[in-house]
C-alpha cells in the first residue's frame, strides 16, 4: 500500500496514482487539511507492538500502518477543516492537536521507503547545506555570502561584476490592505548599488547574495531514484528581459522548454548529493554557461514537476509511480 500525504488542490498525486492503479498497486490519499473531517483514524502501541488505521469516510477505503510499503509525502498542509465550530481559542487548539498528530505520525513512518521525507526534507531545504554538499561531491557554485552587514557585502565584490539577490524563505507577501501578492523573483544588481545601499538595507534583514552568473540557458533536473530527467530552459532566448535573470518570469512570455540529454557526470554528481542529504528524489537548477560549464544554484527536495511533464513530455509521474511500485514489489519478495 503506498500511502500519499498531500492536499485537496495538489494534482500531481492524480497523474502518479493513475500509473500505480494501472500497475494493481494500491494507494490511500489522505488530504491532510481535512484530516479530522473526511477521516477517521486511531494509533495504538500494546504488548503486541504498534500500529494504525486511517479510514476515509467518502469511499469507506482504509489504510493500516503494517500495510505501508511505501509513502510519497508530497505537500501535506496543517489541519483546518473541523466537523464542529468552537471558540477561536478552542478551534485553533484542536487544530494544533490535529497538527501534531499529522507530524507524529509521519515522523513513525520516516524509515519506510519515500519520496519526500519529513525527516530530511527541512534540513534539506538549507540553501547553507546544498552547497556545502554540491561542493563536495564536485559541483561548481556560484560565490555566495548570507549575511546582515554591509561590510561583510562589500569585501567580497568584486569591481565590474554583477550579483543576483535572492530571497532565502518568503518568496511573496500578502498585502491586505491592496489585496495583492507581491512574489520576491532574483534580482539582478550592480556592485555601485551594493556598495551605496545604506547600512540598514542590510542590517534589517538577510541578505542573500550570489554572483550572476552568465548564462547560455538553463536546466530543471528532475530525480526519482536513480533516474534523471532534465529539461532546458531557454530562458536566455526571450525577446524582452522577461526571465532573463529567474525564468519563472518567463511564464506567458513566451519562454521555451525542451528535452535535454544531461551528460553522465552530472546525473552522477546529482545521484551523489541526493544519496547524501538521504532522499531519494530532488529537483535541481542548474546554469550552463556559454563556456558550456555546469553552475549548480539549488535543489528543491519536495519541488514541483508536472510542468515539466506536460510542457516536455517527460515521464516523471510514471517514473515515481515506478519507483512507489518497486519499493512494493521488493518489500512482497522479501516476505516471501
Amino acid at each position: 500500500m503506498v500511502l500519499i500525504f498531500t492536499n485537496k488542490e495538489d494534482s500531481h498525486p492524480n497523474f502518479v496514482i493513475e500509473h500505480l492503479a494501472d500497475a494493481g498497486v494500491p494507494v490511500f490519499r489522505l488530504n491532510t487539511e481535512a484530516l479530522l473531517t473526511d477521516y477517521e483514524f486511531s494509533w495504538w502501541a500494546d504488548a503486541s507492538g504498534c500500529d494504525f488505521v486511517i479510514r476515509c469516510k467518502a469511499n469507506g477505503l482504509s489504510v493500516r500502518g503494517s500495510e505501508v510499503t511505501a509513502v510519497w509525502d508530497r505537500r501535506p498542509e496543517k489541519p483546518s477543516e473541523l466537523p464542529v465550530q468552537n471558540t477561536a481559542l478552542i478551534n485553533k487548539h484542536n487544530l494544533d492537536e490535529a497538527f501534531g498528530f499529522l507530524y507524529f505520525i509521519r515522523y513513525y513512518l520516516k524509515d519506510v521507503p519515500s519520496i519526500g521525507s519529513i525527516a530530511n526534507d527541512r534540513p534539506a531545504s538549507s540553501k547553507m547545506l546544498q552547497l556545502r554538499y554540491a561542493l563536495e561531491v564536485g559541483f561548481k557554485v556560484p560565490d555566495t555570502c548570507f549575511t546582515n552587514t554591509k561590510t561583510e557585502v562589500t569585501e567580497r565584490l568584486t569591481d565590474g561584476r554583477d550579483y543576483v539577490l535572492k530571497p532565502i524563505e518568503s518568496e511573496n507577501v500578502w498585502d491586505e490592505a491592496s489585496e495583492s501578492q507581491w512574489v520576491f523573483f532574483a534580482a539582478r544588481t550592480s556592485t555601485q548599488n551594493l556598495r551605496e545601499a545604506p547600512d540598514e538595507a542590510y542590517s534589517q534583514t538577510v541578505t542573500f547574495l550570489q554572483e550572476y552568473v552568465d548564462k547560455a540557458f538553463e536546466l530543471r533536473v528532475t530525480v526519482v531514484g536513480d533516474r534523471a530527467f532534465a529539461c532546458r530552459i531557454d530562458s536566455q532566448a526571450q525577446q524582452d528581459d522577461t526571465g532573463k535573470i529567474d525564468w519563472r518570469q518567463g511564464y506567458g512570455h513566451g519562454i521555451r522548454w525542451s528535452v535535454f540529454s544531461l551528460p553522465e557526470d552530472i546525473s552522477r554528481k546529482c545521484f551523489a548529493y541526493l544519496s547524501r542529504m538521504g532522499l531519494n528524489f530532488g529537483c535541481f537548477d542548474f546554469i550552463v554557461t556559454p563556456s558550456g560549464e555546469y553552475v549548480f544554484l539549488e535543489c528543491n527536495p519536495n519541488g514541483q514537476w508536472l510542468w515539466v511533464e506536460l510542457e516536455t513530455g517527460l515521464p516523471i509521474s510514471q517514473a515515481i509511480a515506478e519507483f512507489l511500485s518497486e519499493v512494493k514489489n521488493l518489500n512482497d519478495n522479501d516476505i516471501g
